[in-house]
């Protein structure tokens, strides 16, 4: 089952500043709902753990995220795949864009795109699109707190 989200935020800081905190493990650790573990396992990839729930069903995923396209400081193409176990697999990608703000800050954009197989494609497409509409919220709040901190 297939999902796709655009959207936007803008941040306080600089597009230097915002870039910075998309490549640190630590402020992604914070920032993803359910992430029990984010380590950097080379320049552009990542390794991670996250406990999602969508509906009745409750699984860890494990997976490993790869950062192409880098165009410092102005974004690059995030993609991943996590197995689940029993819960089933989600795969898919985000192109990930900074541009200056009008009057100061930046503007980040993202275009998104996601499968998802197993027990979780099961659930319907309306119960997972909110759920990852409630993630990708969730995850951009906690992003801009962060990079407000400095």
């Amino acid at each position: 089952m297939a999902m796709t989200m655009k959207g936007e935020v803008t941040l306080p800081a600089s597009k230097q500043t915002v870039w910075e905190k998309l490549n640190d493990p630590a402020v992604l650790k914070e920032c993803i709902p359910g992430c029990q573990a984010l380590e950097k396992t080379s320049d552009t990839s990542f390794s991670a753990t996250a406990k999602i729930k969508v509906g009745p069903v409750s699984a860890t995923f494990k997976g490993n995220v790869e950062l192409t396209d880098l165009d410092p400081p102005n974004g690059y193409k995030i993609s991943g795949q996590g197995e689940g176990g029993v819960a089933g697999f989600a795969k898919g990608g985000a192109r990930v864009a900074l541009t200056d703000a009008p009057g100061g800050g930046t503007i980040l954009g993202y275009d998104v795109e996601a499968n998802v197989g197993g027990k979780l494609a099961q659930l319907g497409g309306r119960l997972i699109d909110g759920v990852a509409k409630k993630n990708a919220d969730s995850f951009f709040a906690k992003f801009a707190e962060v990079v407000a901190r400095g």
